[in-house]
């Protein structure tokens, strides 16, 4: 009986023993579990900052004048003001969209105008060398067309009848010795040479052909072509050396364009052309730059430089004016973004870096060469990031754009000592007014491109109503409302005393 009570009691202890484990092992983790929890949650925040980067921050969370949330900054983050944050949502519904930066071939066309002259390399003037008289014309008018070997015009000269005579004595002589002594044959070839020599210098050879007669030499034209100018009269007596016609071949033309003198160093010799006329406007005729003028032209500011084109069926005409568009732009990739990503303030040029969805980064640029559609970057973006390329905020909201843009030009921020400072202060920091809203009429859209308005008072600059002139941040904000409309605007103050106007629209009822 006793060994069964202590093996009762025994088992109630070993039970007792096991149910404290139990109770204080699931307390001790209960416990745990809030410790660390705590831990992950132990972060400090420090304040909160306008999602725009501007320069103010809250100690508890608000909403910027967009509506947009101030982001949370935490101890031991990042605390940039350069960076734009944007929920997802809002990036969708402004339309914002990116291109990578990216190596391409800048390829880029100068528009230039200039005129069609004839190819000095395809003409030729016919100058008889020795004096004589025309005798007959076979091309009598200017501008006629001719084919190489037609004949041109017959003259009779009495010094080339004797050479001629000489010529063709030396050669019987030289035929009736072919028995004689070599001496008298080397004596007969040497005269039968020098008349030869003679005639050869006179350019009688090429002037006539075997069967003319020899009385009379006819001149042939050399080249196909058109005649350009003929001073050859029948009967009339010419001196050596006198240009009787001139001949071109239209085949092959120079256009001789204008290039100012801020774009000659992007123009190559080589370059690829395309070349419009007025009287073909549906026809493009391609040529090639083969030569750039040593000389300025002091009064209108140009350098001349030659494209050469061909002239299919002589559609093209010496003296037509001609516009040419030029291929010009570096050989070889280079880094680019598209144009419509460069924010130019004039003093510097940024594009914005999309760091994440919903994050992006002002970054200043050096820019280099340009195309139409792209610009090359020398510094401040790397191959693959990605750039906005398109949307509405920016302009909606450019005062906001342009404080943030400042921060990074900033030589004095505030210290992240001094930031929790404000995080700490019992009251929170007045918001500093950016845009400011305005009603009135839009008066005229200046040829300037500023507009006049008759506004009403704006109680936030303290303004009476008066009619003022204003810029606009883009000329798009106008298209559509006409002059004398009811109208509701935005203004900032982009630099001290100027005031631009960043948002526009008619008001209901309005044109």
């Amino acid at each position: 009986m006793n060994s069964i009570v202590k093996i009762i009691i025994g088992a109630l202890l070993l039970l007792g023993v096991a149910s404290a484990g139990y109770w204080f092992g699931t307390h001790s983790n209960s416990a745990s579990q809030p410790t660390s929890g705590a831990a992950k949650t132990e972060r400090k925040l420090l304040y909160y900052r306008n999602p725009m980067g501007l320069p103010d921050t809250s100690p508890v969370p608000k909403k910027d004048a967009m509506g947009m949330d101030y982001v949370a900054v935490y101890e031991g983050e990042d605390t940039s003001t350069t960076q734009l944050s944007i929920s997802t949502d809002k990036v969708q519904k402004l339309g914002v969209k990116s291109e990578a930066a990216a190596m391409r071939e800048l390829k880029r066309t100068l528009r230039v105008t200039g005129r069609i002259e004839i190819n000095e390399r395809h003409t030729y003037a016919i100058s008889p060398k020795f004096d004589g008289w025309v005798e007959h014309l076979y091309v009598n008018t200017t501008g006629q067309v001719v084919s190489k070997g037609q004949p041109l015009f017959d003259v009779y000269s009495p010094e080339l009848v004797s050479a001629q005579r000489e010529h063709t004595l030396a050669l019987q002589g030289l035929a009736s010795l072919k028995d004689a002594g070599a001496d008298a044959q080397a004596s007969m070839q040497q005269l039968a040479d020098a008349s030869s020599a003679r005639l050869k210098n006179w350019d009688i050879a090429s002037a006539t052909k075997q069967g003319d007669d020899p009385s009379r030499v006819t001149f042939r034209a050399p080249i196909s072509g058109v005649v350009l100018e003929k001073k050859a009269v029948q009967g009339m007596r010419f001196m050596s050396g006198e240009t009787l016609y001139q001949i071109a071949d239209l085949s092959s033309l120079w256009v001789i364009a204008e290039v100012n003198e801020q774009d000659i160093a992007q123009v190559r010799t080589g370059s690829q052309a395309q070349v419009t006329v007025d009287a073909y406007p549906e026809r493009t005729f391609d040529g090639k730059l083969d030569f750039i003028y040593p000389t300025l032209n002091n009064a209108t500011r140009t350098v001349q430089v030659r494209i050469e084109i061909s002239n299919p069926k002589g559609m093209l005409k010496p003296a037509m004016f001609a516009n040419a568009q030029i291929n010009v732009g570096k050989s070889g990739k280079v880094l680019t973004v598209p144009s419509s990503a460069v924010i130019d303030s004039g003093n510097s040029q940024v594009v914005l870096v999309r760091l994440a969805e919903g994050r992006f980064e002002p970054r200043a640029v050096t820019l280099g060469s340009r195309s139409d559609n792209y610009v090359e970057v020398l510094s401040g973006v790397a191959e693959g990031e990605q750039v906005v390329t398109s949307a509405n905020f920016l302009l909606d909201s450019e005062s906001n754009l342009k404080a943030a843009l400042s921060g990074m030009s900033t030589p004095t921020q505030q210290s992240q000592g001094e930031q929790t400072a404000q995080s700490k202060s019992p009251s929170p920091q007045k918001q500093t007014t950016v845009g400011h809203q305005a009603q009135g009429t839009l008066n005229t859209i200046n040829d300037d491109g500023t507009v006049s308005i008759t506004h009403q008072a704006i109680p936030s600059l303290k303004w009476p109503g008066m009619t003022m002139d204003f810029a606009l941040t883009n000329s798009s904000l106008v298209a559509g409302i006409k002059p004398g409309s009811a109208i509701s605007f935005e203004i900032v103050e982009r630099t001290p005393g100027e005031w631009v106007i960043t948002k526009l629209q008619a008001q209901h009822g309005g044109h």
